[in-house]
This record gives C-alpha cells, sequence and structure tokens, in this order.
C-alpha cells in the first residue's frame, strides 16, 4: 500500500446491543468506509487510534483488549506485548522526539510506557492520586497523554474524572495537578454533578490535553466546563473562558497544529450526549478562537479533531454518532461522510 494515499480511522464502542465498536478507515476523499477486524478478537470496541508521526503506515489503536499495532494500515493487527492482563486503553502516544517510546494510558488509571517501539512494555508507577475524589459509574480512565516539547522527559496526562496529573521522569512517578482545578468550584458557575457523589465532578472530568512548543511550560485541557490553561506545567489554571467566542463550551478534544505550534483546534458541544458540536480553531495558542468548520451540521457531540501529520489544509472531525467531517483545503469546503451503519459511540479520530 503506497505511502503517499491518506487515510482517516475512527474508533468506536459498542454501548448496547445491535451497535457496532472496532476501528475503521476511509481513503481521504472517498466515501468507503472499512471496517479493519483482521487480528482484532471479536467485540474489540477502540478508545483510541494513533498514526505514527513518521511512518504512516504503523498504527495503534487503544482498545478494550490492549494496544495492537499494524504496519500496513490496519490491514492485519497484532497485540502487543504488556505486563499481565490485556488493559482497557483509553490513549496512546508515539513520543514527538523519540519515536521509538510509546505511552499508554488505561482504565483503572494505568500508565504504560514501550522503549523499543511498541514490541514490548512496561507498567508505570502508580499515580497515587486519590480514588475517591470523585466516585463514577465507571472506571477512571487516562483520556489523554501528551509530551512537553521542551522537556522530553516531562509527561502530562488527563483523567475521566479525576483532573489531571504530570510526570517529570517519563513516567517513573506522577504529581497530582488537580488542586487548582478544584478551587474553581468555589464559584458555583464551575459546580457541575451528573453521576457522582460531588459538585466537583465537571472540573475533574478531562478529556483531552496538549502542550505547544509555542508556549513553553503550558498545559491546554478540555473538560466539561470548556477549555482551561496552565502556564506553570500544571500547577495552577486558567479559564480559557471559551464562552466569549463560542456558544458551545464542552471541552471534548484540544489538538496543536503538528505544522504550527501556534494554531490549536478544539471539538466543542453543549454537553457529552447532545445534538450539537463544532470545530473550533486559534491561531494564537489558544487566546482567541473562531468557528473553523464552516457551518457543518453535527447531530451530536463533537468527540475527535485530527490534523494530518503531513498536509496542514486536512482536518477531520468526528461526532459521536459516527458524523465523520473533513476539510482538504484548509476549511473553505467540508464534506460529510457515515460510519457503517451501527456505529453509535465514537471516541477516536486520525488521520495520516
Amino acid at each position: 500500500m503506497a505511502s503517499t494515499q491518506s487515510h482517516v480511522y475512527a474508533g468506536a464502542a459498542r454501548s448496547m446491543g445491535g451497535t457496532l465498536g472496532g476501528v475503521f478507515r476511509q481513503a481521504a476523499g472517498e466515501t468507503e468506509w472499512r471496517h479493519l477486524t483482521n487480528g482484532l478478537p471479536e467485540g474489540t470496541e477502540v478508545h483510541a487510534v494513533t498514526v505514527h508521526p513518521r511512518e504512516p503506515d504503523v498504527v495503534y489503536i487503544g482498545s478494550t483488549q490492549g494496544v495492537f499495532r499494524s504496519s500496513n494500515r490496519g490491514e492485519r493487527w497484532e497485540r502487543l506485548d504488556f505486563p499481565g492482563a490485556a488493559p482497557d486503553v483509553w490513549s496512546v502516544l508515539v513520543h514527538p522526539k523519540d519515536p521509538r517510546t510509546l505511552y499508554a494510558g488505561a482504565s483503572p488509571v494505568a500508565v504504560y510506557r514501550s522503549d523499543d517501539g511498541g514490541d514490548h512494555w512496561k507498567k508505570l508507577s502508580d499515580p497515587g492520586l486519590p480514588n475517591d475524589r470523585v466516585v463514577m459509574g465507571f472506571a477512571c480512565r487516562v483520556m489523554r497523554l501528551d509530551v512537553d516539547p521542551e522537556h522530553p522527559d516531562e509527561i502530562y496526562a488527563t483523567l475521566e474524572a479525576n483532573g489531571a496529573m504530570r510526570s517529570r521522569d517519563r513516567g517513573e512517578s506522577w504529581e497530582d495537578c488537580t488542586a487548582d482545578l478544584i478551587r474553581f468550584c468555589e464559584d458555583p458557575k464551575y459546580r457541575s454533578r451528573i453521576g457522582s457523589q460531588t459538585e466537583i465532578e465537571g472540573m475533574l472530568d478531562g478529556h483531552a490535553l496538549a502542550t505547544s512548543a509555542a508556549a513553553p511550560g503550558t498545559v491546554f485541557l478540555a473538560n466539561r466546563m470548556g477549555l482551561f490553561r496552565s502556564p506553570d506545567r500544571g500547577a495552577s489554571w486558567q479559564d480559557i473562558e471559551i464562552g466569549r467566542f463560542s456558544p458551545l463550551t464542552y471541552g471534548r478534544d484540544i489538538r496543536v497544529s503538528p505544522h504550527d505550534p501556534r494554531v490549536l483546534y478544539a471539538c466543542l458541544s453543549p454537553a457529552a450526549r447532545s445534538s450539537d458540536g463544532a470545530i473550533y480553531r486559534s491561531e494564537d495558542v489558544g487566546r482567541t478562537w473562531q468557528r473553523f468548520d464552516r457551518g457543518i451540521k453535527a447531530e451530536a457531540t463533537m468527540m475527535g479533531v485530527a490534523v494530518h501529520p503531513r498536509d496542514p489544509t486536512q482536518v477531520y472531525g468526528v461526532s459521536r454518532v459516527g458524523q465523520v467531517f473533513g476539510t482538504q483545503d484548509g476549511g473553505r469546503s467540508w464534506h460529510e461522510s457515515r460510519l457503517p451503519e451501527g456505529v453509535r459511540d465514537v471516541y477516536a479520530l486520525a488521520c495520516g
């Protein structure tokens, strides 16, 4: 398969009987979606998809059955060697400076590292976060991991629903970065309780985070209550106040462009299960935001955004119910395609 061809990948779970989970692929610019099942156990649900930033034929997925790798764009999958039983993996990160190093975040909360391109994995130290801070009806999960571009041993993670944490030593030890998120809840507008015992739930309901070389030491966070910024490597947090720019303020995804570290993309919606969503873009490291998707009509929460690693004009977004929106001309025009019938809970999107 020629590496010049670009593909879009989506990962889905199964929320109920009759729904379809797994990983799906579409050639960029085409309409057909393929369900890539070769090598995956039956019933595998996919929570994360990561395309290798330098080798687009190599794709990783995080799933209910562990991490799988494909060397041919999903034509066949191989399960990677994790210690113990295969974990339920929600995030996979290829280190931007050293692609032989990978991280995976799991549920219940655990982080794993591979130092040999994914062939073998080590379970890292228990982060030791309080597990009774927010008690949900599901096990807490590591939703996103990112590496500080200026400090390659420094890793950040956000958790659903337990805030954020940081490691300064490649995950060998962790520090809690949540206290200042909880402080926001002194103001009633930041309180939200849906499925737990506490109104700090919303501020700790983390979905995605990102770091940028254009803002050294800064971490960007998307959670239920909006978009937030830490200017001091997770020690304190500031509200970006995305409501100044968007009527939609539920933050589901945030990404830094691989082509320009000043450019950020975010997925915004009214709520976790809603009938609207949009992609917003910032060109000034998150100071101001504009709607980017030119008025697409999402029928559900916008769950993920992906920027093509080799072509800055290609950007894709996906709604929870499997609408995939894409532009191949830098946002001037958009097209929509739908994942196969039965896909209802999409968590992940990637392209390359």
